[in-house]
């Protein structure tokens, strides 16, 4: 190898890792590796809201314990809760479909850049 070739590769391999490290924040900022301790957490507060409203229920029933919440409230926020969860895990599953979108229009725009600079060099080749 000549040290030209050198030099391309060696800024070839620069522009990829600038590139993955781009597409690697992207992920991040969209619910990769950032997110997760967050929908943990979020979900563990969910869990534990139902779980404490199911828990007041049951004793509502098993016991004769007089709460101040009415008979169906703990229905009422189960529903609310759920809801609000299935909202949140459409709102992140659009951002993840976004994102695939823009990494397969990225990969079309880059193959479509390539087929015409392989044109282009059919046909320097058929011209010589």
């Amino acid at each position: 190898m000549t040290v030209e070739e050198n030099i391309t590769l060696e800024s070839d391999l620069e522009h990829f890792r600038n590139e993955k490290e781009k597409i690697r924040n992207l992920v991040g900022q969209i619910g990769g590796k950032g997110s997760a301790k967050q929908d943990l957490i979020i979900n563990m507060v969910f869990l534990a809201i139902i779980i404490t409203l199911f828990l007041f229920d049951i004793l509502r029933h098993l016991f004769p314990v007089n709460l101040p919440l009415p008979p169906l409230f703990s229905i009422e926020v189960g529903i609310l809760l759920v809801s609000i969860k299935i909202i949140w895990m459409i709102y992140k599953q659009t951002k993840v479909e976004h994102f695939q979108f823009w990494i397969l229009n990225s990969i079309e725009f880059r193959l479509n850049n390539l087929s015409k600079q392989m044109n282009e060099i059919d046909q320097k080749l058929d011209n010589k």
